[in-house]
């Protein structure tokens, strides 16, 4: 793996590491289908606690997968989910089962031979 692909996919860890809790997936799940929704929200439909959902929150958005906007602390802000993130990581799974394909392709030929 060259150099390059290796920094692209140290950087791409931190959001398969975040896509690995079930609570921080429910979450990005109901951004995705909803679009941006205010904590209340978001917690309203956990079954942890609005300030674990907010440590979750925060997980997500170190990994780069939502973002906070809107004023104050609290009130009026909103989470929104950052596609561009998701994407990266779908792109790397599409590698994956790329690299995968063309390993099966080669054990099948050898089989056949």
């Amino acid at each position: 793996m060259s150099r390059r692909a290796s920094a692209a996919l140290a950087g791409a860890a931190p959001v398969f590491a975040a896509l690995g809790d079930e609570t921080r997936l429910r979450v990005l799940a109901q951004l995705c289908r909803e679009g941006p929704l205010p904590i209340a929200r978001l917690s309203d439909a956990s079954p942890v606690t609005r300030q674990a959902v907010t440590k979750h929150l925060h997980a997500l958005a170190r990994a780069g997968l939502v973002r906070r906007r809107g004023p104050g602390r609290r009130r009026g802000q909103v989470w929104e989910l950052q596609p561009r993130r998701l994407d990266e990581a779908r792109q790397w799974l599409d590698r994956i089962s790329q690299q995968w394909d063309d390993a099966l392709e080669r054990l099948r030929a050898f089989v056949e031979q």
